[in-house]
């Protein structure tokens, strides 16, 4: 608890709040509510090797949370020195989409369940802010997180002009719930979500639930650390006790 207090401390000293009153919780997808960066990682690879693009498994993660255009257009330019055409950046996205859809269902992140629940029982509000652009998202979401997230308090590839790393995806967030940045925290698992968080003045909690050494995630602006779904709810009181702690309103 007391990492998570000076954690607090320090994030409202950098932003020149004197507290978080929370009133939402700003949740990423892939990695965070579903184990399925794995799947992302291998139909990226796959369908890039496809034509002729270059994106291993493990570059997939760094670039989880971008939208599809912009994740092809960083390996077309790293190669070809240009950006795709965008019937091109539309025929990869849908393949590597229908390639993700071989998958099975992914199971959902231990531990989140648990945590929206005791988010539901508490009256905060949970917001779903993706980069991921999958028509079955919302019908996805019902049928794992059933009563949990509304489809108006859910930002998407659709949504956005920029997508994570600016902060645009989470300033949105904030918006459909109708809170401001102290009101509200990030759950990322991702460095650019991360990054999109922390530039949105959003305290953001990094779960390292992929292969990435932690300190990215740390370098990356993460106010906390934790390596699971599961820790942050079995540590959920402690953290929310620390909000409470240092103050409520802002400055």
């Amino acid at each position: 608890m007391s990492d998570f207090k000076a954690s607090v401390i320090r994030y409202l000293e950098r932003h020149g709040y004197s507290g978080i009153r929370l009133k939402a919780v700003l949740f990423d997808m892939d990695g965070v509510l579903f184990n399925s960066m794995p799947y992302h990682a291998d139909a990226w690879n796959k369908v890039m090797a496809r034509y002729g693009l270059h994106l291993s498994r493990e570059e997939a993660f760094l670039h989880e949370g971008r939208t599809g255009s912009s994740t092809i257009n960083i390996v077309y330019r790293r190669q070809f020195g240009k950006d795709a055409d965008p019937e091109l950046v539309k025929t990869i996205y849908d393949e590597k989409s229908a390639e993700f859809a071989k998958n099975p269902e992914p199971e959902r992140m231990p531990g989140a369940w648990e945590l929206l629940q005791k988010l539901k029982a508490e009256g905060i509000i949970p917001v779903l802010v993706t980069g991921s652009g999958q028509h079955s998202l919302f019908d996805r979401l019902q049928h794992c997180f059933p009563g949990m997230f509304q489809r108006d308090r859910m930002v998407t590839a659709f949504d956005v002009k920029y997508g994570k790393p600016h902060p645009e995806p989470y300033l949105m967030g904030l918006e459909k719930a109708g809170v401001q940045p102290w009101e509200a925290i990030v759950v990322e698992n991702a460095p650019i979500g991360v990054q999109a968080g922390c530039a949105a003045g959003i305290f953001t909690v990094a779960v390292n639930t992929g292969p990435l050494d932690g300190q990215v995630l740390l370098d990356a602006g993460a106010d906390v650390l934790l390596p699971s779904m599961q820790a942050l709810c079995d540590g959920w009181e402690a953290l929310k006790a620390c909000f409470g702690s240092v103050g409520s309103l802002p400055r």
